[in-house]
């Protein structure tokens, strides 16, 4: 009963201090736990936060029965909540002066989340991803999951569109748990894009979806800019993919170098806006360039397992299509691949001319392997893999 009391109190004291969580903290590093703050009398809590402050009768018994009341209701809906002082709280966030105070999670089996007994490294960038930038999350969180099945580590980011939503998405496809930390309460999902890969995340062992923002909570710009100090926080190592000058991503980046975390961008065009934010963290030495995929696990200490080999394009297209069509217009296929992976963003007529092929063939199966995900092209008929 105990241990269901402070978490009522930490609860409740993360509803009060939410945009103040240092506040919060401080109260409960100086008198040792959120039950002792509510133990308080009120001209106490008075002289601590002074007579005219804003908080003023916050701290209350009534602010304990609604979070009971909260946490009791989340809980038939399969949505937990861990406090700052808890075992299942992320370690690495704990160590940050502007944690939360408490998390929502929701998830399979919210005490068995993986941020303690794996690396987490967080993948961020820009909505408006290019190709090569989708080429490149892909391939950086495909290769992480060749590593030895303990050292395998847990994919973070934001569940946005464009970055967020690749890093995610490559991440469940390849079995890795990735925890995505929402802007809005445990109970809504944002962007409504998302809901069905916010779904299958919160069905998967070892992913979730977390939060320090109760119930009800709407989407607003500040709490996107707020969440990211959670993003840094819980991650060893944050990756920036893509980003402007401005951004998220970027202010997610410098929120990890100032936690004295890893960071990690990947150049780009010097006249690629996309670009620009990865490049200058590059120039100003706060992040390190990530030139390959092997270099960038030996810098996060990880190595892939021996024997370890991603799927071959050959591979993938025969188990796509082996047996439902002939031999040797999967080896079109493959060619059609091999030269796509040759040349980024090679149009569909120009392929037609390097394979000698008629262009409404080429067209027909280039159309097969989008369909089936295996490339995207877009209007100009551009061709680009989908690295899963």
């Amino acid at each position: 009963m105990k241990n269901i009391h402070e978490k009522v109190c930490l609860c409740a004291l993360n509803r009060i201090f939410g945009f103040e969580p240092k506040i919060a903290l401080a109260l409960i590093s100086h008198f040792g736990n959120a039950s002792s703050v509510f133990a308080l009398k009120p001209e106490d809590i008075d002289g601590i936060l002074g007579p005219h402050s804003k908080y003023r009768g916050c701290i209350s018994q009534k602010a304990l029965d609604e979070s009971y009341a909260e946490l009791e209701r989340l809980r038939g809906q399969g949505i937990g909540f861990v406090g700052w002082n808890e075992p299942g709280y992320p370690a690495l966030l704990k160590e940050c002066e502007d944690a939360p105070s408490g998390l929502y999670i929701r998830s399979a089996h919210p005490s068995e989340i993986p941020w303690n007994s794996r690396k987490a490294i967080a993948v961020v960038g820009t909505r408006d991803l290019s190709p090569y930038g989708r080429e490149w999350c892909e391939r950086l969180v495909g290769k992480l999951a060749d590593v030895p099945e303990k050292d395998r580590p847990v994919i973070v980011s934001g569940l946005a569109l464009g970055t967020d939503a690749c890093a995610h998405r490559t991440a469940l496809d390849v079995g890795l748990p990735t925890i995505a930390v929402m802007a809005t309460g445990p109970d809504e999902v944002y962007p409504g894009r998302n809901m069905n890969m916010a779904g299958l995340m919160a069905r998967t062992p070892g992913s979730a979806l977390v939060t320090d923002y109760p119930p009800g909570t709407a989407p607003l710009a500040v709490h996107f800019l707020r969440r990211n100090r959670i993003i840094a926080g819980m991650s060893e190592a944050t990756v920036l993919i893509e980003s402007k000058i401005k951004g998220g991503g970027m202010m997610t980046a410098r929120l990890a170098d100032s936690y004295n975390r890893e960071v990690f961008a990947l150049p780009g065009r010097v006249d690629d806006l996309r670009s620009q934010g990865c490049n200058s963290l590059i120039r100003s030495k706060t992040a390190s360039p990530i030139t390959s995929v092997e270099d960038f696990l030996k810098d996060i200490g990880l190595t892939a397992a021996k024997g370890a080999r991603r799927e071959s394009d050959k591979d993938r297209l025969e188990r796509l299509y082996k047996g439902s069509i002939p031999d040797d217009r999967i080896s079109l296929m493959t060619r059609i691949l091999l030269e796509i992976r040759s040349e980024r963003g090679i149009t569909i007529d120009e392929l037609a001319g390097k394979l000698d092929m008629e262009y409404h063939r080429t067209a027909q199966l280039t159309g097969m392997l989008e369909t089936d995900g295996v490339i995207t092209t877009d209007l100009l008929q551009r061709c680009f893999i989908n690295f899963r």
